[in-house]
C-alpha cells in the first residue's frame, strides 16, 4: 500500500487558492493553539497536522511565487 503524497496535490494548485489556504490554515493553528491554551482541545493531534500542512503549503507556494 502506497502513502498518497500531499505535497503533489498542492503542487497542482494556483497561486491564489494556496494563499488563500494559507490564510485559513493559519487561522485554523491560531484558534487551536488558544484553545490547547485553555484545555479545550479533545484531538491534540489536530494541531500537529495543521501545522505541518501549514508548512507543505508555504514551501509550494514559495517555489510558484519563485517559479519552479
Amino acid at each position: 500500500m502506497s502513502k498518497k503524497n500531499p505535497f503533489s496535490t498542492l503542487t497542482t494548485k494556483g497561486v491564489d487558492e494556496l494563499a488563500q489556504l494559507e490564510a485559513e490554515l493559519a487561522a485554523k493553528r491560531f484558534t487551536l493553539r488558544f484553545q490547547h491554551a485553555v484545555g479545550q482541545v479533545e484531538n491534540t493531534a489536530e494541531i500537529r497536522k495543521t501545522r505541518r500542512e501549514l508548512a507543505r503549503v508555504k514551501s509550494a507556494l514559495s517555489q510558484k511565487l519563485a517559479g519552479k
